[in-house]
């Protein structure tokens, strides 16, 4: 993969590099990655809470209750025995 970057990215990865916090330009731009990938998750989780909370306001909300974990539970398990991975959300 080639990756074109304005000459001010280039600096700023140069002197990340010289300052001896990371290795190379790939590990600059790996951390980057990570951190954007995170900030991204952190954005979908705070829409998710509001959305809850929304519901919450409404009245919506379904009580946390045994047969609701049980479901929760058996939903788990039929992902697991179908290959399904869980959402990276759920389960970082």
């Amino acid at each position: 993969m080639n990756v074109s970057l304005t000459p001010q990215l280039e600096e700023l990865i140069r002197r990340k590099v010289e300052s001896g916090m990371y290795g190379n330009a790939s590990e600059v731009v790996r951390e980057a990655l990570r951190q954007m990938e995170a900030r991204d998750r952190h954005q979908r989780l705070r829409v998710a809470i509001a959305e809850a909370d929304a519901e919450i306001e409404r009245g919506e909300e379904d009580a946390l209750t045994p047969a609701l974990v049980e479901k929760m539970k058996r939903e788990g398990e039929r992902m697991v025995s179908e290959g399904i991975a869980p959402d990276a959300d759920v389960c970082p």
